[in-house]
């Protein structure tokens, strides 16, 4: 059924009750249900009907490149905004949904401002956010910070006193999976929006090459080699990884008392470690830096996925009706019973209901308060880019390279 659908190409007339039919791709995980059951439901009251289409997460990025660029093309599909979906812009084979959304009441409200503006491209809106939020958040263990005196950072003066507190105790200040490499991303993510403001990295982003030469990107790898330096991360992570579990390790069993991280990390620890999750286990936004210029409240990380639309569908009107129902109550109600954090203006009074309302509800507010959500790099980066850029971070980070080097090697990257 399913591949006689995709084969019927994209914004296929018929399905299989004789009605017309549009195909939406999504990344298949434990979370398909919950864009399951908006189809069920969409469904019900739209002559054109959505098909679902999940394909295993290891497979979608060329599953999606590959249907792209034939017949069997889906109408609707899910992304990570950004360089994610810019091959496509460049191809002209995304609506351009900015004007819809702009006089649309229930698409201009209905979503935080910061993360529509994270999932655009070139200032204009391609996507409408369909998942949870994912900022990445600077994790602790209270106990370990509550037997040193000190309290979560709020400033750099802050971050170096706990990491020479810890330090004279024999415990790693920050647990880092430097083996994965991503994980060191998510330093220079924050150092550079903190030192320089979110512009530079927005220039990067939009093909400007140069921007890797802005004085604030030199300045962040040179803070980088100064932790590192410093021991702030250990001698040995560079052989920890976070997918197996190593660095979220370390913090749980109070041999690193910190760990920059998505705000998956929570639930992580919860599977792991449960008592440590919800009795030690606390959370603080990154520290301000002195003498940035970025604003302390801005955030990085994963803002949401995405719902894009191919520009070759026959059922346009369809495919944003579909669209405008992520913005729902009830879309956002699955959302939290999910456990994740809705991304539309309203979700706050529904966090009571998470998993962790407290976490919830300051994982929301953060976001909610954010000026700028910055999209992570390799996500936001297309892969030619993103590819050198994760070598680059891990040479820098394993004292292979230096600041200097890793300016000259990105604005190099072509």
């Amino acid at each position: 059924m399913v591949m006689a659908g995709l084969l019927a190409g994209c914004g296929s007339d018929k399905s299989g009750g004789g009605g017309a039919t549009i195909t939406a791709y999504v990344y298949g995980d434990d979370a398909v249900k919950v864009q399951q059951a908006a189809v069920d439901a969409f469904n019900k009251t739209s002559k054109v009907k959505v098909k679902l289409v999940s394909v295993p997460g290891t497979d979608y990025v060329n599953k999606l490149r590959s249907s792209m660029g034939s017949p069997s093309a889906p109408d609707i599909f899910f992304n990570w905004g950004g360089g994610s979906i810019k091959p496509y812009v460049d191809a002209g084979q995304l609506v351009d949904l900015t004007s819809t959304v702009k006089n649309d009441a229930t698409l201009k409200d209905g979503f935080l401002p910061s993360i529509m503006t994270a999932g655009s491209l070139d200032g204009k809106i391609y996507g409408v956010p369909m998942r949870g939020m994912q900022p990445v958040m600077l994790f602790y263990n209270k106990t370990l910070f509550a037997e040193n005196g000190l309290t979560a950072p709020r400033t750099w003066e802050d971050l170096q006193k706990a990491i020479t507190t810890f330090k004279g105790k024999g415990i790693t200040p920050f647990a880092l999976g430097g083996s994965d490499k991503w994980p060191e991303l998510m330093w220079m993510e924050y150092l550079l929006d903190r030192i320089g403001g979110p512009d530079v990295f927005r220039r990067i982003q939009n093909g400007d090459s140069s921007a890797w030469g802005d004085p604030a990107v030199l300045k962040a790898a040179r803070t980088v080699e100064e932790l590192v330096d410093q021991g702030a991360f250990g001698k040995n992570f560079n052989s920890v990884d976070y997918g197996n579990g190593g660095a979220p390790t370390l913090l749980n069993k109070g041999k690193a008392a910190m760990h920059l991280m998505g705000s998956w990390e929570y639930s992580t620890q919860l599977g792991k470690a449960p008592d440590f999750a919800k009795k030690d286990l606390g959370w603080t936004p990154f520290p301000t830096v002195a003498g940035g210029v970025g604003d302390g409240a801005d955030v990085v990380g994963n803002p949401t996925n995405y719902w894009s639309v191919n520009a070759r569908t026959k059922h346009k009107d369809a495919a944003i009706a579909f669209l405008r129902t992520m913005a729902s109550r009830e879309y956002a109600k699955a959302l939290v019973d999910n456990g994740d954090i809705p991304t539309t203006s309203d979700a706050a009074s529904m966090l009571s209901s998470s998993p962790n309302p407290r976490f919830a509800a300051d994982q929301y507010q953060l976001v909610q308060k954010a000026p700028s959500f910055t999209l992570s790099w390799d996500q936001a980066l297309e892969s030619r880019y993103a590819t050198p850029l994760l070598t680059e971070i891990s040479k820098l980070f394993a004292g292979k390279s230096t600041p200097e080097q890793f300016v000259a090697a990105m604005k190099a990257v072509k």
